[in-house]
């Protein structure tokens, strides 16, 4: 497997249009392009920072930007982009918990002239 971490700084006060840029290009990617998903982060020192993956390099340098409304969001927003680092995966020992349940709406109680009896 392929990793790709992405580090960026950003115009003060574009950060939320950023993140909403970035949620819609890493969707059109994983699902066009087969990656295999990303996270976003914004680090101590101001930075934002991702972290891909892939299934091996040459999918991602076959994947073109399928979302350049959301490319544009993102760079409209991005002051810097700083160097990507490109990473092999040679162990791999990080577990995901697992999602809450979503809660069950409560059924509406029936009413009498709703019967059909």
């Amino acid at each position: 497997m392929f990793a790709v971490i992405y580090r960026w700084r950003l115009h003060p006060g574009r950060e939320q249009q950023f993140a909403d840029g970035w949620h819609r290009v890493t969707d059109a990617i994983h699902a066009r392009c087969g990656s295999y998903g990303s996270r976003l982060h914004r680090a101590d020192d101001g930075t934002w920072v991702a972290y891909a993956r892939w299934p091996d390099e040459e999918t991602r340098e076959r994947c073109a930007a399928p979302d350049p409304e959301g490319v544009a969001m993102m760079l409209e927003a991005i002051a810097e982009r700083l160097p990507e680092t490109r990473l092999q995966i040679v162990d791999d020992l990080l577990a995901e918990p697992e999602p809450e349940p979503e809660p069950k709406p409560e059924p509406e109680p029936a009413h009498e002239h709703d019967s059909l009896g």
